[in-house]
């Protein structure tokens, strides 16, 4: 195990706090501070509450990881405290000519024809050229509707790469992703990329599930003028209908199996099976184990499945 360093960079783990963390999500945490742990980095907690939050969840999660023998190397940065700084973020890539209005629902984007070879849900373009007096007859039907605008980066709508840890080159198209929504939320994309540069992440390990959005941060990085950090995705844990976990699935999250039994040392045996690493001779029973038996050159690329447990 490697011993972080002040001015070493940092991972992170960045959970909403909406709710308990199922299994899954408590996973990806778990070889967030695994890694960090392994290669001399911090490991820092993020809390993103911009969007949907449930009283307490925030602390809850904090306190199983800590259970867990996780706690961040520093105060969890919280992104609703940090508004000014995604809008100075905006307001610089204003400055440059990169960023438009949207008038646009979803409805609108779905049913609009998409351009040749763009993926599903890529953003067609529909407000990108619009004149002046189009935009302000725009703004004034969504105004009449108590709506604003949202706004869009104007991007160079060409494919982009990344190179992951574990799932090599990763190409994306990187179309006019927004940045603030019609609601006045500012956006992920944009959020993430400002807040891992202000508290020095250049590493990001997440489920593979988000792969494909991290061309566009790494592109938005990059017109920000902040570093792109290096990637780690890893593989998701599923139900037994092979869909991504939820809570409809049963006992699922940390409080549910440990009332059913399990103990903090059936937990970190159950995250070794589900990476493969099982038959390396000694079962893991803390983080530490954890942190000595995961070996990323050999992590699965394949998802788990995750089989709750039952009732006793």
């Amino acid at each position: 195990m490697t011993d972080s360093h002040p001015d070493a960079g940092a991972g992170r783990f960045a959970p909403s706090p909406s709710g308990d963390l199922h299994i899954g999500n408590i996973r990806s945490g778990l070889l967030s501070y695994v890694r960090a742990r392994q290669t001399g980095r911090r490991f820092l907690w993020r809390i993103e509450d911009l969007d949907r939050v449930k009283a307490g969840s925030a602390e809850s999660q904090l306190s199983v990881f800590a259970e867990l023998g996780v706690t961040p190397d520093e105060p969890p940065l919280v992104q609703s405290e940090r508004t000014g700084e995604y809008s100075a973020a905006i307001a610089k890539l204003a400055a440059d000519g990169l960023v438009y209005e949207c008038y646009c629902s979803r409805k609108d984007i779905a049913q609009a024809p998409s351009a040749p070879h763009a993926p599903p849900g890529a953003y067609p373009g529909t407000c990108r050229n619009l004149g002046e007096d189009e935009r302000e007859s725009a703004r004034r039907r969504l105004e009449a509707n108590n709506r604003q605008p949202a706004l869009r980066l104007h991007a160079d709508n060409r494919e982009h790469h990344i190179d992951d840890v574990v799932l090599g080159q990763v190409d994306a198209l990187v179309d006019d992703l927004v940045l603030r929504r019609g609601d006045g939320i500012f956006a992920y994309n944009l959020t993430v990329v400002v807040d891992d540069a202000a508290s020095g992440i250049d590493e990001i390990l997440r489920g593979d599930d988000l792969a494909s959005s991290a061309p566009r941060q790494a592109y938005l990085s990059r017109l920000l003028g902040v570093p792109e950090p290096g990637w780690v995705h890893v593989p998701l844990v599923l139900n037994e209908d092979g869909q991504r976990l939820a809570k409809r699935d049963g006992a699922v999250t940390y409080q549910q199996v440990r009332s059913l039994g399990w103990s903090v040392e059936d937990v970190f045996a159950w995250m070794q099976q589900s990476l493969g690493f099982d038959g390396d001779g000694r079962r893991w029973r803390s983080i530490d184990d954890m942190v000595s038996g995961v070996d990323f050159a050999r992590m699965p690329s394949a998802p788990s499945v995750f089989v709750p447990p039952a009732d006793p």
